[in-house]
């Protein structure tokens, strides 16, 4: 890291090990995706892992500092950075008040992107934006869905939009990504951590509801599937921001005690 900035500091610095460790536990990464954690001391930067799997990143050297302006690493000799770190720079830019992000393809998840347009999976309850990144390709843009310019990853930071346009905080904590995954947000890793794994399990609970009334045969007609309505769901967010440090600590001793991964931050 440059000399000229703030290290991060080791708690922070050893949580965000931690998270990419527990993501992969969770299966929420494999060989891809990211998570990353807004600086602690200075806000217009921010912290991802070099271009590693995420169950692989284990020390200080693996951490990589950005500027939130145009996610450019402060360190001018660092090359090996994720060509999507524009997700997370724009959003950081856009939202002041969020401070995690993570980047997912999380298999059970790509279903409901690429099947957005029907009205079952967003009728009920508080809907799920989808940013679909084929309506936005320039002339010269690879074509690979990636978010690859601070283009696209404004229009990416645009569908977590508050009803308020001086809002510091997103609106949604989950954006789909057509054909590509999701993209979570939250004002700190572990609650960020926590959206994202059980995002992932709810789309599954989810697809196996209905396939089970796809699969049902009778004349008589199934009742409607009872989604979470807009107040179960606000009441629900604010439950998961209280209680987020309960699984939080599970998922470290799971990771630090499995034997598979490496935490060399200093505790």
């Amino acid at each position: 890291m440059a000399a000229t900035t703030s290290a991060l500091p080791d708690d922070l610095a050893r949580k965000f090990v931690s998270g990419c460790h527990i993501l992969h536990y969770h299966r929420v990464l494999d060989a891809y995706g990211h998570l990353s954690v807004r600086h602690a001391t200075q806000p217009d930067l921010f912290v991802m892992a070099r271009q590693v799997a995420p169950a692989l990143v284990a020390a200080p050297e693996d951490l990589v500092q950005y500027r939130v302006s145009d996610a450019s690493p402060v360190d001018p000799l660092m090359t090996d950075g994720y060509v999507e770190r524009y997700i997370h720079s724009e959003i950081f830019k856009k939202y002041p008040e969020v401070n995690a992000v993570i980047h997912s393809h999380a298999e059970s998840v790509i279903p409901y992107g690429i099947s957005a347009t029907i009205d079952t999976y967003k009728h009920k309850g508080t809907s799920t934006p989808v940013y679909d990144i084929s309506t936005l390709y320039g002339p010269e843009d690879t074509k690979d869905l990636l978010v690859r310019n601070t283009r696209l990853g404004a229009a990416l930071a645009e569908c977590f939009g508050n009803s308020s346009s001086e809002s510091r905080s997103a609106g949604h904590a989950v954006v789909m990504m057509r054909g590509h995954g999701m993209t979570v947000v939250a004002a700190n890793i572990e609650e960020c951590v926590l959206r994202s794994i059980y995002t992932q399990q709810n789309a599954a609970i989810q697809t196996t509801v209905l396939t089970t009334r796809a699969a049902y045969s009778s004349s008589k007609p199934l009742p409607d599937v009872r989604f979470l309505n807009d107040v179960e769901a606000a009441d629900a967010a604010v439950m998961t921001h209280w209680s987020s440090s309960r699984p939080w600590k599970l998922w470290v001793k799971e990771v630090e005690e499995g034997g598979f991964y490496t935490n060399r931050i200093p505790s």
